[in-house]
């Protein structure tokens, strides 16, 4: 974090940075806020036709991001992160909490994080409504609430044997730029770059998963990695999966590494926030119709199948269109845990 830093207190730097850009946000789009920040809880106004979706993400210094990351991009992916979820799920944001903990009141650091994180709040209508801010080590937590209609939830639990497996826009990108930002490996002409912002700037599919109501029969964002996180539905649905890994979408970028760096930062690289989800085959043109409408690439990477043992199976095809050993696709089957 820079050093420049003022005699902010805990009340004037929320009123500075936080409250006043809140309350044009809600002057201009109330929705179904009925208070936000001001008062010691928020209000939200319920609809009994509709359910309020909640998640929560925390991002650490040093654990989610560099000590020196530029903070107008913290402040876009801290809320990026939270949108992807209930996107995932189909939900319309309707705003979010901030807990910031912060080593001191730096008000050029401030300025940028409060930047990215209206930015984007903004883009997505979904207003701060409250929450917290203390003095300690950087650390950024925020909690989102989102709206879906009635039983249109798009769970983890719904997919059946038979259905497509999918995946928007392209994955792997993230984790290519933290390989060169770690100098793991280096990029030419300029293509860090093109990908950076898939790192710091993650775009979530919240009109996607609107889209996708009725349509998927479950869902998830990749976080921690494509294939380790479709492992979650194929757990929560009680499936297997035949993956082929040709199909995976993968950017310019990417494709200009070795085959081997390609399949494993597509499979197994996290913070894409992207969208995996499963429908029936019959819903493939109204996919292909999203597709077009949001002008983003939608991509059938697999099929759900009956799960044949006492554990959820990923059945890997490669690019030679053999089955992978055990040994080759556990190397694909990996995904950020952070505990590890």
């Amino acid at each position: 974090m820079q050093s420049q830093t003022s005699s902010l207190g805990e009340f004037d730097l929320i009123q500075r940075f936080f409250k006043t850009q809140s309350e044009l946000m809600l002057v201009s789009n109330p929705g179904s806020v009925k208070l936000g920040i001001g008062d010691d809880c928020a209000l939200l106004k319920t609809d009994p036709a509709e359910e309020i979706a909640i998640t929560s993400d925390m991002l650490v210094c040093g654990r989610h991001f560099f000590p020196d990351a530029n903070p107008e991009w913290l402040g876009w992916k801290a809320l990026a992160v939270n949108l992807s979820d209930l996107a995932a799920m189909g939900a319309r944001p309707l705003g979010f909490t901030l807990a910031l903990a912060l080593p001191e009141a730096n008000s050029a650091w401030l300025e940028a994080f409060s930047k990215g994180l209206f930015t984007i709040a903004n883009q997505f209508a979904c207003p701060l409504i409250g929450g917290d801010t203390t003095a300690g080590p950087l650390n950024i937590c925020i909690t989102a609430f989102g709206s879906i209609p009635k039983d249109e939830a798009i769970r983890r639990t719904g997919a059946l044997a038979g259905d497509d497996i999918w995946v928007s826009g392209a994955v792997g990108d993230a984790r290519l730029a933290l390989a060169a930002l770690r100098h793991e490996l280096e990029l030419k002409n300029g293509d860090l770059e093109i990908i950076e912002a898939r790192m710091h700037q993650p775009t979530p599919r919240v009109h996607l998963g609107i889209a996708l109501r009725g349509i998927a029969n479950s869902a998830l964002d990749i976080s921690d990695g494509l294939l380790g996180d479709l492992r979650h539905i194929l757990k929560q649905s009680g499936k297997d999966a035949e993956i082929f890994l040709d199909r995976i979408p993968k950017s310019t970028t990417l494709r200009k590494q070795s085959q081997t760096i390609q399949n494993q930062y597509a499979a197994t690289g996290g913070d894409d926030y992207e969208l995996c989800f499963t429908a029936a085959s019959s819903s493939r043109d109204a996919i292909t119709k999203i597709s077009e409408d949001l002008n983003l690439p939608l991509t059938q990477i697999g099929s759900i199948k009956s799960m044949q043992s006492s554990a959820p199976e990923i059945h890997i095809v490669g690019n030679d269109g053999k089955e992978l050993d055990t040994q080759e696709a556990g190397l694909l089957l990996k995904s950020f845990d952070h505990f590890a």
